[in-house]
């Protein structure tokens, strides 16, 4: 990294979070937006990490779930995306392969949208018996392709990184049972590993996933007060089942469809959250665990003092050896760059804690300490180092967690009115609620209208699992019939 590429961020999160996030996004190298065709982007080393945290996060939690590991090829046939009728709305989106060097393909294959096209062809052969489900698969660590118009690293792009499972039962309620774990399992990864705050939603019918008889979704607000969708989870039905002939012999020996769930954590999205949510006007600030490095350490040095030069040098690589016996990533600075450098260098990067040590702490035996979270300086003694990182890096965390918790906290108004929402929506923007007169499809093209209404507002759905209650007469905002729900409504990417 040169010195101009940390030069720091040039703008306040709060004055222009558009390039505020673009900068950290490239200042703290987490992605590199050059390498030619829209929508492609490089994951860099420093991103990448954090990345794979997220998804050893998500591996460890639906494996304990009995979940099992596969990988599907990247194609997929024409006709198997078309099979269910819902589900061929991908179409449109989807990249085609036509040729292979300079012969025509005969049949057309895509790069896969979503997993559903693929893998439930081979459902079909693998299942059987009653006796052999439930089962639970996922794969993890692949790419998925979409042509997207507009793209915006771990937003919106042309390839993504995704994370999905499928899951195949005997009864409906062993599927909305698998549902109700999907939430837990973004509750304990996504709220309490990664700290992002968020409300589950019921979608409504019109934008539910193409193919599912419901979606059900954890989602956050960005500062910019839009909506980001963290993750989703399906109740297939039988839909697919009966769509790509999924069918077990049951206790009664009699043939009957399958039902099935999907989940698909936003592993980009959760990325982006991370990034808005957490980050603050000096760059990103990191849950100790997700940090490629946890611990750095750096040098105060003076030239002309090179027996003590010598000291402090000697003692930031005992420090550094001993971090990493104890299985803390850590790094010593020895670069020629100056200490404030280096300061703003790893705030950028967003290393949980800081080492500093120079004459004084060589004098004193001891260590200063910053963390991530906090402007003041701490004091240790040397030899309290190894008992003093967990308490720091809980305190990290739970200072990671009450900042986005007061983030989130008192971040929905309330309508009465269309009049009232178009004037929220512009001066507060975040989460609004309404009367809504149904999330059913009859209701949809009253949600068009709102959306139109409003420049872009959509209806995000009912909190999920228990439903607010209406007042009583209050009507739909739109179409003033009675309304059924109350809604939550905001701007999204």
């Amino acid at each position: 990294m040169s010195k101009k590429e940390i030069q720091g961020l040039t703008v306040k999160k709060t004055e222009d979070f558009s390039e505020w996030y673009t900068q950290i996004v490239q200042k703290a190298e987490l992605a590199d937006i050059r390498f030619g065709i829209q929508g492609f982007i490089v994951h860099r080393p420093w991103g990448f990490f954090i990345i794979r945290k997220i998804y050893e996060y998500l591996e460890e939690e639906i494996e304990n779930q009995n979940h099992l590991p596969f990988l599907f090829p990247i194609a997929v046939k024409e006709k198997d995306l078309k099979k269910e009728k819902e589900h061929a709305g991908f179409t449109p989106n989807v990249f085609w392969i036509t040729e292979a060097g300079e012969s025509k393909l005969e049949e057309r294959f895509a790069l896969r949208p979503t997993g559903e096209a693929q893998i439930y062809p081979l459902y079909s052969l693998w299942f059987r018996s009653h006796k052999e489900l439930p089962f639970k698969g996922y794969q993890s660590r692949l790419s998925v392709f979409r042509n997207e118009m507009t793209t915006r690293p771990f937003l919106r792009g042309r390839e993504f990184l995704f994370f999905e499972s499928h899951d195949v039962f005997n009864t409906h309620e062993e599927a909305l049972n698998q549902i109700e774990l999907d939430l837990k399992t973004c509750k304990k990864v996504i709220q309490h590993k990664i700290k992002l705050p968020f409300l589950y939603f019921k979608r409504p019918q019109w934008d539910k996933f193409k193919g599912a008889d419901n979606t059900f979704t954890p989602d956050t607000l960005m500062p910019d007060g839009k909506r980001n969708q963290l993750a989703s989870t399906h109740d297939l039905g039988q839909n697919f089942s009966r769509a790509y002939d999924i069918k077990v012999i049951d206790k009664n020996e009699k043939e009957q469809f399958v039902w099935q769930t999907c989940f698909g954590p936003g592993i980009w999205r959760i990325m982006a959250a991370l990034i808005g949510i957490h980050g603050d006007d000096k760059g990103l600030i990191l849950p100790f665990d997700m940090s490629p490095i946890q611990v750095i350490i750096i040098p105060i040095t003076f030239t002309k003092k090179k027996e003590e030069s010598e000291k402090i040098i000697k003692l930031c690589k005992e420090l550094e050896e001993k971090l990493k016996k104890q299985n803390y990533r850590s790094k010593f600075d020895n670069s020629e760059q100056t200490p404030g450098f280096k300061y703003n260098k790893w705030e950028l990067m967003g290393v949980p804690i800081r080492i500093e040590i120079g004459p004084n702490e060589i004098k004193n035996k001891s260590l200063s300490i910053i963390l991530r979270t906090e402007k003041t300086k701490k004091v240790i003694r040397i030899k309290d180092l190894e008992l003093s990182i967990p308490k720091f890096s809980k305190k990290i965390d739970d200072d990671i967690k009450k900042r986005a918790d007061i983030y989130f906290k008192n971040n929905t108004r309330e309508a009465k009115s269309l009049d009232e929402l178009k004037k929220l929506i512009v001066e507060y923007r975040g989460f609004i609620k309404v009367p809504f007169c149904s999330i059913e499809k009859d209701g949809e093209k009253c949600a068009d209208i709102l959306k139109t209404e409003t420049d872009g507002g959509n209806i995000c759905g009912t909190l999920y699992p228990k439903e607010e209650k209406l007042k009583l007469s209050q009507k739909c905002i739109i179409c003033n019939k009675e309304a059924k729900h109350i809604v939550y409504v905001a701007k999204s990417y």
